[in-house]
């Protein structure tokens, strides 16, 4: 039995984008289940009450998508009693390591190379095809976890908006939910007080400056776009969400049937 959770956001202050997915709506009528399916940024800054705000959740699962150098940059989760922790990571929204090194240190001219014009918006459309293409294996495993014994459950990578996001959106595409409003869900990571803190070499304003947050926004952005691309990715490679579930993940009907008992009210 799941925990009741209140009704209005909380406010946690090391943890960036959290929130519960309940509420949004199936194509058929029903409702995705509050308390049982939660998403969010990072929890490796988790402060004391943010800490004791999960624990309150009565999470069983807690799925960790980052990879080894976003785990060495911000340092691993904070241990919450009980929970298992399960990590998968996925391959890195902006292509590794290397890329973010140059996000942090790079100057100017390097990051006009990189990201100028559409590069940015580009690269990260590449990243969610790739993901969707190349990590069925990563996706299944979440779906059936999900299906068997792991809610209530929490997502996250680093900034809870590419990873997870994806992530999210495959578990409510699974159980029907209104495409429509797995966007619209996706598009609150934007709101000011959810999105991942820019961090650069430096102090000076130059390190911050409009041109260098301008070339940066398509990184950090949610946008419909990055979204709608995984979508059609699903639809040209398998040709429908159903057959993507079916032959790409390996998720059954009934499967999907226990999935959806699992979530959905």
């Amino acid at each position: 039995m799941t925990q009741q959770i209140p009704s209005t956001e909380p406010e946690l202050s090391g943890v960036r984008n959290f929130r519960d997915v309940g509420g949004l709506p199936t194509v058929d009528g029903r409702r995705v289940r509050h308390g049982v399916l939660f998403r969010s940024g990072h929890l490796a800054h988790a402060t004391e009450e943010d800490a004791a705000f999960l624990d309150s959740l009565g999470l069983h699962t807690v799925f960790d998508f980052r990879n080894a150098s976003d785990q060495k940059l911000e340092g691993p989760d904070v241990e919450l009693p009980g929970v298992r922790n399960v990590n998968l990571p996925l391959s890195d929204p902006a292509d590794g390591s290397e890329f973010w090194k140059m996000v942090r240190d790079g100057e100017i001219d390097q990051l006009r190379g990189i990201l100028g014009g559409d590069k940015g918006a580009n690269r990260m459309i590449a990243s969610y095809r790739t993901i969707v293409t190349e990590r069925t294996a990563e996706h299944s495993q979440v779906l059936q976890a999900l299906a068997e014994d792991s809610v209530p459950a929490l997502m996250h990578c680093a900034a809870g908006k590419d990873r997870a996001g994806l992530s999210i959106a495959v578990t409510l595409l699974a159980v029907g939910v209104e495409r429509e409003a797995i966007v619209t869900d996706y598009l609150e990571s934007n709101a000011k007080h959810r999105r991942y803190r820019v961090r650069r070499s430096g102090s000076s304003a130059s390190a911050y400056s409009p041109e260098v947050m301008e070339l940066l926004s398509p990184l950090f952005d949610a946008r419909a776009e990055y979204l709608t691309a995984a979508f059609e990715t699903v639809e040209e490679t398998w040709g429908s969400v159903d057959a993507y579930l079916e032959r790409g993940l390996g998720i059954t009907p009934e499967l999907r049937e226990q999935l959806r008992e699992r979530l959905l009210d």
